[in-house]
């Protein structure tokens, strides 16, 4: 299992765009992978479950990767993350 946390830069936070270019940068890995956020998880391959954790601009998500390709994933969603939100 792989985890790191990531804050949110984004003024708006988490909205339908960047959730839903979340879901699809998640949705290309095997592994499974959610975000946790003030007691909440959500699996980052379901848009309705990552909107409704109600991401703002400087919450803290911790986001977990546990599956096959689990170091690959967490590379590539940290660069997403970075350039993105």
């Amino acid at each position: 299992m792989k985890e790191f946390i990531y804050t949110v830069k984004d003024p708006l936070g988490i909205h339908a765009r960047p959730a839903g270019m979340l879901v699809k940068a998640a949705s290309g890995f095997k592994a499974d992978i959610s975000l946790e956020l003030d007691g909440k998880s959500a699996d980052a391959k379901r848009i309705f479950a990552v909107m409704g954790l109600g991401a703002k601009c400087g919450h803290s998500l911790k986001i977990n990767i546990s599956g096959a390709d689990e170091e690959e994933a967490m590379h590539a969603l940290k660069e997403f993350l970075e350039k993105n939100l």
